[in-house]
C-alpha cells in the first residue's frame, strides 16, 4: 500500500494526491491547515516519496493504489489531486465512482498534453549521487542543467541522505519509461456524476477553454474556478486562496 501521512479527525477523509516528482511532504503546510476541521490523508504515489517502486506508472495503476488507501480508511473519501495526481484522481472517479464523494482537480484536464518532463528526469539522473553528502552538493550539480532555483529546490526534496549515501526517492528510470502514459489520459465512455471542482491557476495554460467540453462530458457536475496571480503550482503560489477555495467547495 502507498505510504500515507494522516492528520486531523473526521469520518470521511480528504485524500491529497501530489503531482509528478512530488510527495506528501510538499503538502504538509496545507494539509495541517485543512486538518483543523477534518481528517486529511496525504499520499506518496508509487515511484515517489516513501512508497514502493514499480515499472507500471499508468493512471489505471495509480487509481487502483488510491482505491486501496480509501478502502482501508472506511471506503469513501473526498479527493484532491494536482497535475499528474489530478489525472489519477479523475481516473479513480471514473473507474470507482462509488468510493468518491467529491473531487477537486488542481490545474489539469482529462486530456493528453505535450508537456514532457523527460529533460528534468535526465537532469536528475545526471547528478552523481556517489559524491553527494549534502543537498547543496546535489544542487550545485543540478544547476548545470536546471537554472530555476525554485524548481531545483522542489526536485531536491526528493533527495534522501543516509548512512549508505545519497539517493533519489523518485524511480527516475520508471518515470522516464512511462512518460508517454503520464502525458496521456485513458479513454472513458462513462461519466462521474458527483460534484467536481476544477481549480486552475489564472496564469496557467493547462486548462484551456477548448478542453471544457471534454471535462463536462466526463464530469457534468463540474464547477470552474481560477485563482488570480497563480500558475500551475497554484497551491504553493497562492496557498491561502487555494485553501479557501477547497474549504468552500467541501464545506
Amino acid at each position: 500500500m502507498l505510504n500515507t501521512v494522516e492528520m486531523g479527525e473526521g469520518e470521511v477523509p480528504l485524500v491529497i494526491v501530489h503531482g509528478l516528482f512530488g510527495s506528501a511532504r510538499n503538502w504538509r503546510v496545507l494539509q495541517k491547515r485543512l486538518a483543523e476541521t477534518r481528517r486529511v490523508i496525504a499520499v506518496d504515489l508509487r515511484n515517489h516519496g516513501s512508497s514502493f517502486w514499480s515499472d507500471d506508472n499508468s493512471y489505471e495503476a495509480l487509481a487502483d493504489d488510491l482505491a486501496e488507501v480509501i478502502e482501508a480508511q472506511g471506503g469513501v473519501a473526498d479527493v484532491l489531486g494536482h497535475s499528474m495526481g489530478g489525472k489519477a484522481a479523475m481516473v479513480l472517479a471514473l473507474a470507482r465512482p462509488e468510493i468518491l464523494r467529491r473531487l477537486i482537480v488542481a490545474d489539469i484536464a482529462p486530456v493528453a498534453y505535450g508537456h514532457t518532463q523527460a529533460r528534468h528526469i535526465a537532469a536528475m539522473q545526471a547528478v552523481d549521487m556517489s559524491v553527494v553528502t549534502r543537498r547543496s552538493e546535489a544542487d550545485k550539480q543540478l544547476a548545470a542543467t536546471v537554472a530555476a532555483v525554485p524548481l531545483r529546490a522542489f526536485f531536491l526534496q526528493s533527495v534522501e541522505l543516509g548512512e549508505s549515501g545519497a539517493r533519489w526517492t523518485l524511480n527516475l528510470e520508471a518515470l522516464a519509461a512511462e512518460m508517454p502514459k503520464i502525458m496521456e489520459f485513458p479513454e472513458f465512455d462513462g461519466a462521474f456524476g458527483g460534484p467536481v471542482l476544477m481549480l486552475s491557476g489564472a496564469e496557467s495554460d493547462y486548462v484551456k477553454p477548448e478542453v471544457r467540453p471534454e471535462i463536462l462530458r466526463l464530469f457534468p457536475q463540474t464547477e470552474f474556478e481560477a485563482i488570480e496571480g497563480a500558475g500551475h503550482w497554484l497551491h504553493a503560489e497562492k496557498p491561502r486562496e487555494f485553501q479557501a477555495a477547497v474549504e468552500v467547495f467541501l464545506g
